[in-house]
């Protein structure tokens, strides 16, 4: 059971907080703050998830860069109190519209009937947006989009040459247009999470695929959906579906395995790979999978580190972008751990470099080179010369890397899973919402050996 909520800002300020059984000192929000800014535990740079102070267990989340954090002195599940967290801050978003500290300071009243709702003296109750629209009665106050941060082309949704903002979805579930009216609209996400390794040698060691189809509908009436996915899909590595789905196994996409909302109807799924459903209120995962089958990774990373002396090494780092020209990636981080008594790192960027920063964080030694954008097809290098305290113990390479990667590619998906069309039952002829569908890519875990 829960005994405190709180949500923080990333300065530490208290927005919400909620003491539900009396349990647990009234300054520990303080406390949780102090140890997750100055975490020196575990040689780690970040807290993990759960911890424990003072026999006071601290569970969080940050979503949308805040701290959505739970306490209690029983021994609970952290698992199930981490999808709590989650689906709190995800329901939050759905009735405010957009989540941060400007939105919840102006709809506290809202934000304190929803957490009345869902938490009862420390035991949850529900989480579904469409279960509490029953019992809430506020009204949220909406925040102007045009004063939140640009998100940049990933999110941009696209329907044929048609495009849209991401803050479309910066809409409550409960809140009508100006004038009373309610725009009909439907959003779908794929987004996808990869995980690849590559070997010394360039070579793909492993490799796998997470990915979700998120929906948020503002359809009055709730009509009938079909959304149609590839005709050649195939569920099962060994040809058959782990739902015993008629799957030929021949399929150009294979996913090892899925699992579907509650929602959802699989009638014609068999035949024709449409699935059916009535969406409920809020965002949700349509469907979840996973695919271990062999693809192309977007990026090539290539890492070299060599000595240039008794106390000095020249490192080596390219990345070449094997996507097609008119896709572009957003936030390239890429980092490099280096020996740990390396003291001074000097950089060299390619010629003509734009919108291109390198550090090194002397703390955690590693090498830190930031890209604000790549475009398919392009190959970006950067030079580094290290400087070492002590001469080297044996072979540099052991004691340098592997390489990780972050980025995000927005209107490209690594499986080729693919949305063929989205049906709404009409309610007249006249009745034609919009409809938009975008596909992101994402590093999950992108590793580089040397």
């Amino acid at each position: 059971m829960i005994s405190q909520f709180f949500v923080l800002s990333q300065r530490g300020d208290n927005i919400v907080f909620r003491d539900y059984r009396g349990e647990v000192p009234k300054g520990s929000a303080e406390i949780f703050f102090r140890k997750v800014k100055f975490w020196k535990e575990d040689e780690a740079e970040e807290a993990p998830p759960v911890f424990n102070v003072d026999g006071v267990n601290y569970i969080h989340v940050k979503v949308a860069g805040l701290f959505f954090v739970a306490t209690t002195r029983d021994n609970v599940s952290p698992s199930l109190f981490l999808e709590l967290l989650q689906r709190i801050a995800r329901v939050t978003k759905d009735y405010l519209g957009v989540l941060n500290e400007d939105s919840l300071r102006k709809n506290f009243v809202l934000v304190y009937e929803l957490l009345d709702e869902v938490i009862d003296f420390g035991y949850p109750q529900t989480t579904s947006t469409e279960v509490l629209k029953s019992y809430i009665f506020n009204e949220p106050i909406v925040v102007d989009a045009a004063r939140l941060p640009p998100l940049g082309p990933a999110s941009m949704f696209m329907q044929g040459t048609k495009r849209m903002p991401g803050t479309a979805v910066t809409k409550s579930v409960v809140a009508n247009e100006p004038g009373g009216r309610k725009r009909e609209e439907i959003f779908v996400d794929i987004i996808e999470k990869i995980s690849v390794t590559f070997s010394s040698s360039g070579y793909i060691l492993t490799s796998e695929i997470d990915g979700t189809i998120q929906m948020k509908s503002y359809l009055t009436g709730n009509p009938e959906i079909r959304l149609a996915l590839n005709e050649d899909l195939s569920i099962g590595r060994n040809g058959s579906s782990l739902y015993d789905y008629r799957s030929s196994g021949g399929g150009t996409v294979v996913l090892d395995d899925c699992n579907f909302h509650e929602s959802v109807h699989l009638d014609s799924f068999d035949m024709d790979r449409t699935l059916t459903l009535i969406p409920p209120d809020g965002e949700f995962a349509v469907m979840n999978y996973r695919m271990t089958q062999e693809f192309k990774p977007p990026f090539r990373v290539n890492a070299l580190i060599e000595e240039a002396g008794s106390l000095k090494a020249e490192v080596l780092l390219k990345v070449r972008a094997d996507f097609s020209p008119s896709v572009t990636a957003n936030s390239i981080i890429v980092q490099m751990p280096v020996p740990s008594y390396t003291t001074r790192a000097s950089f060299e960027l390619e010629a003509g470099a734009v919108g291109q920063t390198t550090d090194f964080k002397e703390g955690s030694k590693r090498l830190e080179w930031c890209l604000k954008k790549i475009v398919g097809g392009s190959e970006h290098t950067l030079r580094a010369k290290l400087t070492f305290s002590q001469e080297s113990h044996g072979n540099i390479m052991k004691e340098a890397g592997p390489v990780n990667m972050n980025f995000t590619i927005p209107m490209y998906n690594a499986s080729k899973l693919q949305v063929r069309y989205l049906q709404i039952a009409k309610k007249s002829k006249t009745y034609n919402p919009y409809r938009w569908v975008r596909y992101v890519t994402q590093a999950n875990s992108y590793v580089a050996r040397l």
